[in-house]
């Protein structure tokens, strides 16, 4: 029987099917959960929009007592990041988004020019956007991959240097996940987890993996995205991306 915070999010999403659509895993790897993996909390708090207090409890509620607020704040930018890198959005998820607020700084202004995208756009545009963009007839527009930005190719030497780097860490690739690990939704979700915790990892450790796995590259990558020519949504994206890894990288050379 699933607990309470796996009903929840099954319930939010709208069934079992739609949960494992949002999260991009198969139906029968849902069905077999009696509640929502360590792995795989932080994805679905961003599909759902369910606290990961109330998806496992035993794990988040004294710890997001105790945490710092600019931590929680980098690793929910990092997670919303991975959800729109990895899939298009959904309407129930649009919505959410359209109700982000920003500060009055160049990020805070980016999530709400996001917010007012996000309310003005339909799921169906968006998904022909996120194909011509990702994915398209023999390829997209981008190649979201830190070997390809490197490189000029895939599956070259950064992404046999990140699987080293990650299985010194104790991160494995999942069975569902098709795409290589040093793509940027999965790099961005890596950076959400070690952030939060759900991989043990060190201050130092977490450093190592943006300045050597994602500072390289993946700036240059959300600049493209601002600019592509099939952006229409996902120039926001771009715009969000770009200014929070400048800030990153900024904090990471002060704490250096």
């Amino acid at each position: 029987m699933a607990d309470s915070g796996l009903e929840e999010a099954i319930r939010v999403a709208g069934g079992i099917t739609e949960l494992a659509r949002r999260i991009g895993i198969s139906q029968l790897s849902v069905s077999n959960w009696d509640r929502v993996p360590a792995g795989r909390i932080l994805s679905v708090e961003a599909a759902t929009g369910v606290p990961r207090a109330i998806l496992r409890p035993d794990l988040y509620r004294e710890r997001l007592d105790q945490r710092d607020e600019i931590e929680a704040a980098r690793a929910q930018e990092y997670a919303l990041l991975a959800v729109l890198l990895a899939r298009a959005p959904d309407a129930a998820l649009l919505e959410r988004i359209a109700g982000l607020r920003g500060a009055a700084t160049p990020l805070g202004m980016a999530h709400a020019a996001l917010a007012q995208a996000a309310g003005e756009a339909s799921a169906d545009r968006i998904k022909f956007e996120f194909f011509d963009l990702f994915i398209g007839v023999g390829r997209g527009e981008l190649l979201p991959y830190g070997s390809y930005y490197l490189t000029g190719f895939l599956n070259e030497r950064p992404l046999a240097r990140l699987r080293a780097d990650l299985r010194s860490l104790g991160i494995e690739r999942v069975e569902e996940q098709h795409e290589p690990e040093d793509h940027a939704a999965i790099l961005c979700e890596i950076m959400a987890r070690l952030i939060d915790g759900e991989f043990s990892a060190t201050a130092e450790q977490q450093q190592h993996v943006f300045k050597k796995h994602l500072a390289p590259w993946i700036g240059r990558f959300f600049a493209d995205l601002e600019a592509a020519k099939g952006a229409d949504f996902y120039r926001h994206v771009g715009a969000v991306g770009h200014l929070f890894i400048e800030i990153e990288t900024e904090a990471f050379a002060l704490a250096s």
